[in-house]
């Protein structure tokens, strides 16, 4: 009896032992209200990482070519290795969020995104700060799509998701807005090392609280990877960018050249026909027939072929045309950037009002005019920040205009089961637009620039020496051996022919999609569906 009286109080202590320690356990974990909190405060921290680490690189590439004896090609893979990288895994993370856990991909983003950092920021060449910049563009570009994912499924609805989202969107806007002059400010006060190891803490603080706050989620319907499409686009985008950058170097008839464009093209129809082939492709080509669509998309890529791409090349002039220091070029690309922060709430109210359709280009019309304005302003007698602020303030204006009812509009005209697909086309269209034109700025600026000293430097210096030259003054250097005054001139054509280029092109987009939103409304009009 003793026994059995043992054994029953022995019982007792050990289901009362496993409450203490559940009743424990319950305490020290999060409620759910404290878990979205911390799930916010994670997100908007890898959004501010993300921001920055777009805005904030540019203002140091002539740091960068000085200290790591960069030439000018390698400051355009400085920037193009991370868009190319992060135009890869846009396509791939979406699938591989939903098949192995969006809190598990978000965690391992960010961990790559802070290795990756420390490894640009400790980089002593430029080629090691080139593959370092890759994969922290992959690791960027998987950490904003798991963004998107995780508050979706944490905030599914009311106005908790509405001020989540908004929240996520400000502090993503802070990023871009002000790293212009975080980026110089950093130069100023240690050194370009830490514009980059700064994420390294920054994506440990950021892992510690999405580790607590964020709930793992999967699809059940786990879509299959589409691997095909993803390598046949990736080949295309990539061979492309090496033919704009590489090729006018070697030689318009050189092999290498000739191969790269045949492999971009072949990779463009490769990606066309697979993805009409698949069963659950990762575009579906018939959204392109929806009107609304098409003309939000145009506007996407209106942008980014001008006013991020600018974006690189704007603090190389403002430092080596202008004679700005970092922190100088900073506050002028704070002039930049700094609206595209303050217009998208008047955006919305006027789109709102006046329709979508009417917003998007009269933005892209205002991008395109501030360019020009740019370009007179660097014609003027003295040029200087003053001259250009009108132009970059424009500018900035119209991409804040475009940029919200862009997103909107892409995401709203297609069905709701739809809406991800049409997201990742619409951030898709960006990347591979900005991938390209950062490409298409850098010919144009030197051939511009070579252009102009073929008229003023002695006659006799071969094509090949001119071109070095012409790539050399790009990039900020041999200035010191050309005659008085012909750097200055001949930077001031070719920053001008870029300016020119983006203002032009920017302004056919707003041509091109108040055509197509035109023709929807002709169907609407005539009592069609607009689509």
């Amino acid at each position: 009896m003793s026994r059995g009286f043992l054994e029953c109080w022995l019982a007792v202590r050990r289901l009362h032992a496993r409450s203490m320690t559940t009743d424990i356990k319950a305490t020290m974990l999060p409620t759910t209200s404290q878990q979205n909190v911390l799930t916010l405060a994670a997100v908007c921290l890898a959004s501010l990482m993300f921001g920055l680490e777009i805005s904030s690189v540019p203002v140091i590439l002539p740091t960068l070519e000085t200290v790591l004896h960069s030439d000018f090609k390698d400051l355009q893979w400085i920037m193009n290795a991370y868009t190319l990288a992060c135009t890869t895994v846009l396509m791939a993370t979406g699938t591989l969020a939903d098949r192995y856990g969006r809190k598990r991909l978000l965690l391992a983003s960010l961990a790559l995104f802070g290795l990756s950092s420390l490894v640009c920021g400790w980089a002593g060449s430029t080629g090691v700060l080139i593959v370092a910049r890759a994969l922290q563009g992959a690791a960027g570009g998987a950490m904003l799509i798991c963004q998107v994912a995780v508050l979706s499924q944490q905030f599914p609805s009311g106005a908790a998701r509405g001020r989540a989202f908004g929240a996520w969107g400000i502090v993503f806007g802070l990023g871009l807005g002000f790293g212009p002059i975080i980026g110089a400010a950093i130069v100023a006060l240690s050194g370009w090392q830490w514009v980059f190891l700064v994420h390294g803490p920054l994506a440990v603080v950021a892992l510690l609280l999405a580790g607590l706050g964020v709930t793992e989620s999967r699809d059940p319907q786990r879509r299959k990877l589409d691997v095909a499409g993803i390598a046949t686009l990736s080949l295309a985008v990539f061979s492309l960018a090496w033919c704009i950058t590489q090729g006018p170097a070697l030689g318009v008839t050189d092999p290498r050249t000739v191969a790269s464009l045949a492999v971009a093209l072949a990779g463009f129809a490769a990606f066309a026909v697979i993805e009409r082939r698949q069963s659950e492709p990762m575009i579906d080509f018939s959204v392109f027939r929806i009107r609304r669509f098409s003309g939000a998309l145009l506007g996407s890529a209106g942008m980014n072929c001008s006013f991020w791409p600018l974006m690189i090349y704007l603090p190389l002039y403002v430092q080596h045309g202008l004679g700005y220091s970092s922190l100088g070029t900073g506050l002028t690309l704070l002039a930049y950037t700094l609206p595209t922060l303050l217009m998208p709430p008047l955006a919305e109210r006027l789109a709102l009002r006046y329709r979508a359709d009417a917003v998007i280009p009269a933005g892209l019309l205002a991008i395109g005019a501030g360019f020009l304005l740019m370009l007179w302003g660097s014609h003027a007698d003295a040029a200087s920040w003053l001259t250009i602020l009108p132009g970059c303030l424009l500018a900035g204006t119209g991409l804040g205009l475009t940029n919200t009812p862009v997103t909107n509009t892409t995401t709203a005209a297609v069905p709701g089961e739809r809406a991800g697909m049409a997201s990742s086309i619409d951030i898709s269209a960006r990347m591979v637009s900005l991938s390209v034109n950062i490409a298409l700025m850098g010919f144009i600026l030197v051939e511009a620039i070579q252009s102009a000293l073929r008229q003023h430097v002695p006659a006799g210096i071969d094509a090949a020496a001119l071109r070095a030259m012409a790539e050399g003054l790009s990039a900020g250097k041999g200035a010191g051996a050309l005659p008085a005054g012909v750097a200055k001139l001949a930077l001031a054509q070719g920053f001008g022919a870029v300016m020119l280029y983006g203002g032009v092109a920017a302004c056919l987009f707003a041509v091109a999609s108040w055509l197509v939103f035109g023709a929807g409304r002709a169907r609407q009009t005539a009592g069609q569906p607009m689509r």
